[in-house]
């Protein structure tokens, strides 16, 4: 009786490891994923354009689609994460550019490297350093933050000025262009929230610079030629009186709809907004984003921009072969996400399809998209690292007191200070 209690107690055990280990012939054959995002008129809509893409040719697999705000999934994986469980994850998962880093170095044997499912020289090459780690590909990289500074042609007009005026500019040109212009029109130059620093963060990638050194972890403030470029600028727009603030999302949607200012720098997303004032038609366009002046920089950069992840979990093949054959292929799917979600993708042969040459009658007829796929190649690669975040809550309280008048110098000195000890 004992040999037989222990022969099932072995054979429980084995059956035991067989249902639960992660790597079982069970697990792999999975046809059932889920997928996390957020936003639902763009990520969510793209996602949902890839399942159907992708089911029209594999039937069999179900893809469950789920969405959370961008701050509940940081904390989800997190906390899952962290705690090694991953029970209630999903197998796929959308992730800033900016926060990237921050998840494959704090948990790399987590995520499933994609190089098998994807060529990442197909896409922009700003975006493979935060999607890839120790030499693996993890990132299916998606859409593209590619910032152009929008403009409203009419008021340009009124003060002698045409949008071939702002081509190859930089921000000096620009800021002499929007004096002008408020002059003329007493429309002011941009719209900005003091504690949203997406203004800086565009004009110092311009340079190929970033808060910190290429080794992703090193702050680099205090001797930073182009953060202190953009701050002097940014003080330079709010002496000239440049400047509307806004407090948050809505006031800045009613700002540019309601005609308030002259241009706007913003990645490529903020484009079904500015179209959601017909009555504006015909009276934008876009220019390529300006450059610092003084220095090493060129006009493109990014604001923003996401890539999906797929989870080291069971049915993390499947997982991966779907993203591969959607966002990573040429086809259909990329040219309804042009169409149907308004976005601008980083799978460059993409670019080449009817949709990105359609000439848009908002904007007097240009090809934007076509616009910003080539500026989308442009763009500086920079290591965005794992403190962007937690740098720019620093520097948007210090430059406030370099708006106050403090020394330059002095309050970037500070900032690297603060932010060594964040850093730690």
């Amino acid at each position: 009786m004992k040999k037989f209690l222990a022969l099932l107690f072995v054979s429980l055990l084995v059956l035991s490891a067989c249902s639960s280990g992660s790597g079982s012939e069970a697990d792999a054959d999975t046809n059932d994923i889920k997928v996390w995002a957020w936003d639902p008129n763009f990520n969510i809509k793209a996602a949902e354009l890839a399942k159907t893409a992708y089911q029209e040719e594999n039937s069999e697999l179900n893809v469950e689609i789920i969405e959370y705000a961008q701050d509940d999934i940081i904390q989800k994986l997190n906390t899952s994460l962290s705690s090694g469980t991953t029970k209630g994850l999903p197998n796929v998962v959308l992730i800033e550019d900016y926060r990237a880093q921050s998840f494959l170095q704090s948990y790399p044997d987590m995520f499933y490297a994609v190089d098998d499912a994807i060529s990442i020289d197909d896409f922009a090459k700003y975006k493979q350093p935060p999607t890839s780690f120790e030499g693996k590909q993890y990132g299916v990289p998606f859409d593209s933050g590619v910032a152009g500074l929008y403009v409203r042609t009419d008021y340009l007009e009124e003060a002698g000025y045409s949008i071939d005026d702002l081509q190859d500019a930089d921000w000096e040109k620009v800021i002499e262009i929007g004096t002008a212009v408020k002059d003329a029109t007493g429309k002011q130059m941009i719209t900005q929230d003091p504690k949203d620093l997406g203004l800086l963060r565009m004009m110092i990638q311009t340079s190929g610079a970033w808060y910190l050194e290429e080794d992703g972890v090193t702050p680099n403030i205090a001797n930073n030629d182009a953060l202190k470029e953009a701050f002097r600028l940014y003080k330079e727009m709010i002496d000239a009186d440049l400047v509307k603030p806004h407090a948050d999302w809505s006031q800045y949607i009613a700002t540019i709809n309601n005609g308030d200012i002259s241009m706007l720098p913003s990645g490529n997303w903020i484009t079904p907004s500015v179209k959601a004032e017909a009555s504006q038609s015909g009276k934008w366009a876009v220019a390529p984003f300006p450059k610092l002046p003084g220095m090493e920089s060129v006009n493109a950069s990014n604001l923003g921009g996401s890539s999906w992840y797929v989870l080291n979990i069971p049915g993390k093949e499947k997982a991966a072969e779907f993203l591969g054959q959607t966002f990573g292929a040429d086809g259909d799917f990329h040219q309804q996400f042009v169409e149907e979600v308004g976005g601008v993708g980083t799978y460059q042969p993409a670019a080449e399809g009817d949709a990105y040459q359609a000439e848009d009658e908002f904007f007097g007829g240009q090809k934007i998209m076509s616009d910003f796929a080539a500026w989308t190649e442009e763009i500086p690669q920079v290591n965005y690292g794992l403190h962007t975040y937690v740098i720019e809550d620093i520097l948007a309280n210090e430059i406030q007191k370099y708006l106050q008048g403090e020394d330059l110098d002095t309050v970037m000195e500070n900032a690297q200070s603060l932010a060594e000890q964040q850093a730690k």
